[in-house]
């Protein structure tokens, strides 16, 4: 902090502390530790719970028996998502990605962004239903399915699906239009062809529509079939280009989806490795050792890594993208080369910052026992990253994020648990 700006209340800096705990907890999840991993369990549990309600209040018969609790669960359901999205709202401001916004502007842009939408639509209807209670709401109640849709924040692979949707919409839109081109063409002519014959199933192009869909993605409701030879052979070509053009979305999204996974777990190759400047000088025997061992991973904008207190499981090289690490006193970026996480693992020491993913990130994650077994195996190695590692916490211990007596205490720590073991 610069000599000219003002210091923080004291009330204030403690708000802060909070805030961003909160934010850590709430975004990072089972990456933040051990509350994070609670708060994911009990939301997630909640979610399913909701659901499972939701489908037996449909039963006449459990509704009439358990209506009072199925109500009362409601209502502590709507308190808990409120509160929830209420706690992420105003730890929104936390988020390096909105940093450069004024903190209205950023949790104006953080309660936009396609998750918050899901949230709040999943508890804002049952909070108007008593305040216009001579409405019908069972349209609205729908909304309470999208709680369905907040496990997406939960599960890698709902949000790899969303993101493959996201990035393929031209491809799908494009199928879409030639579905819709493939119903008009097929209703017209069957229209042209049975039009006369069959007057009150074909006898006009809308009505013949119903039809070319059905037909089209090979459902075949029964309830409209042509009578005459050229009608059926309109029939066959339509159920045909139905196949195809079914296939393509389908296709699109499985490649899609098969291409994303691929990119997150891709092959570790001799070119990424040597992106990485520590392992510049070393020969393709230890590269090749180093690849078996290295894990791909895939984080999105606002993604966090890992979290103040949380024990070091693995550190990490940065083959694309940036990340932020936000230490007590500053903020600190990497990039393509860079790695960190390594100071926790060589000290076993817990992690001492916050480190969010700033652009969509690949990252190879070189886990804990791994590490230890590369140190043992090759010396040289273990020099040369205690040497990168010192130069770190130099820099680090002297803007005062992490103390040389932090380091040793879990030094002693660290050999006493070994001496004992």
């Amino acid at each position: 902090m610069s000599a000219g700006a003002p210091a923080l209340p004291p009330a204030a800096g403690h708000a802060h502390r909070w805030r961003h705990r909160l934010y850590v907890v709430l975004e990072g999840g089972r990456a933040s530790g051990v509350a994070g991993a609670i708060v994911d369990g009990v939301l997630i549990a909640l979610i399913l719970a909701n659901v499972l309600a939701y489908t037996l209040q449909s039963v006449p018969a459990i509704e009439q028996a358990y209506l009072g609790d199925l109500v009362e669960f409601e209502f502590v359901s709507v308190a808990i998502f409120t509160i929830e999205y209420a706690f992420r709202l105003w730890a929104a401001v936390e988020d390096p990605l909105l940093a450069h916004h004024s903190a209205f502007r950023g949790r104006l842009a953080y309660a936009l962004r396609p998750m918050m939408v899901i949230d709040f639509l999943a508890f804002a209807p049952s909070l108007l239903t008593p305040f216009f209670p001579f409405l019908d709401f069972r349209i609205l109640r729908l909304f309470r399915l999208l709680r369905l849709l907040k496990i997406a924040r939960y599960s890698p692979a709902m949000s790899t699906l969303m993101q493959v949707v996201a990035e393929e919409h031209r491809a799908l839109f494009g199928t879409l239009l030639l579905l819709l081109c493939a119903t008009v063409f097929a209703a017209a002519s069957m229209h042209a062809v049975e039009g006369a014959i069959q007057p009150q199933i074909f006898g006009t192009i809308p009505d013949a529509m119903w039809w070319a869909i059905t037909t089209l993605t090979t459902v075949g409701y029964g309830d409209a079939v042509p009578v005459t030879a050229l009608g059926r052979a309109v029939a066959g070509v339509t159920m045909v280009v139905g196949f195809g053009l079914l296939a393509l979305p389908v296709g699109i999204i499985a490649t899609g989806f098969v291409n994303a996974i691929h990119r997150r777990d891709f092959v570790v190759t001799f070119g990424m490795l040597a992106r990485v400047p520590l392992f510049r000088e070393f020969d393709a025997t230890l590269l090749g050792e180093i690849m078996n061992l290295l894990r791909a991973q895939m984080v999105s904008p606002g993604g966090i890594i890992s979290a103040p207190g949380e024990q070091a499981t693995a550190m990490y090289f940065i083959v694309s993208g940036e990340v932020e690490a936000i230490l007590a006193h500053r903020t600190v970026r990497f990039g393509p080369g860079d790695f960190f996480g390594e100071l926790a693992l060589l000290h076993e020491a817990s992690r001492k910052a916050t480190v969010v993913a700033i652009t969509q990130c690949r990252l190879l994650a070189l886990g804990a026992n791994d590490f230890a077994t590369l140190m043992g195996r090759h010396p040289e190695l273990e020099r040369r990253m205690e040497e990168l590692a010192e130069e770190r916490l130099k820099s680090f211990g002297g803007a005062g994020d992490i103390s040389r007596e932090e380091v040793a205490q879990a030094g002693r720590a660290r050999d006493e648990a070994r001496s004992d073991g």
